[in-house]
């Protein structure tokens, strides 16, 4: 969907959202749209999927399951996203087309034209919807930065975890995965 300059300032909802050309990617961000990146880099897909094969081979047998983008996240009638990759640990927010609800953990991988976003608005939005943790990786810098929800429904101010060291999902009951595997990188740490 080519929003006209006129429409662009609009604000939509879900409503509007599901009547939108399925061969377009967009976000809606307190009604504000905005169109999906070109396609990511085939580094930024390598450590999705590498991020996602991880959780889906921990998590297999368990009550939650991990999605991989495209999928949408309707957060509320004026926010639907698309995370990269997520869990859900509730059957019921599954629907047959999109997710209904917070997922339990939101993982987005950096694209130099969307990561301001992802670092600020998306993450308020996160934090806003009660997503319970929420962690950003840097595929060129090859660090990740973890957000717990705290009891006040804000996020702690943020763990840093580089590339030779094992992030621990808090959310998933303490799921350790290797950054060094998902970056890609052949070296485990000494």
């Amino acid at each position: 969907m080519n929003l006209p300059a006129y429409r662009s300032r609009q604000r939509f909802t879900w409503s509007d959202y599901c009547t939108w050309s399925e061969g377009e990617r967009w976000e809606l961000i307190d009604g504000e749209a905005f169109a999906m990146a070109p396609a990511p880099t085939t580094n930024h897909q390598a450590i999705v999927g590498r991020l996602y094969s991880r959780l889906e081979h921990k998590l297999s047998g368990k009550p939650c399951q991990p999605f991989v983008a495209p999928v949408d996240v309707r957060l509320s009638e004026d926010d639907v996203v698309q995370p990269d990759v997520l869990v859900i640990c509730q059957p019921d927010k599954i629907k047959p087309g999109h997710i209904e609800g917070a997922p339990e953990l939101v993982f987005e991988v950096l694209s130099p034209s969307t990561a301001a976003r992802d670092m600020r608005d998306k993450k308020a939005l996160y934090e806003r919807c009660g997503v319970g943790e929420y962690i950003v990786v840097d595929p060129l810098e090859h660090y990740a930065i973890r957000y717990l929800l705290g009891a006040d429904g804000l996020y702690d101010k943020g763990a840093v975890f580089g590339s030779n060291e094992t992030l621990v999902v808090q959310t998933l009951n303490e799921l350790p995965i290797a950054l060094w595997e998902v970056f890609g990188l052949r070296e485990s740490p000494a």
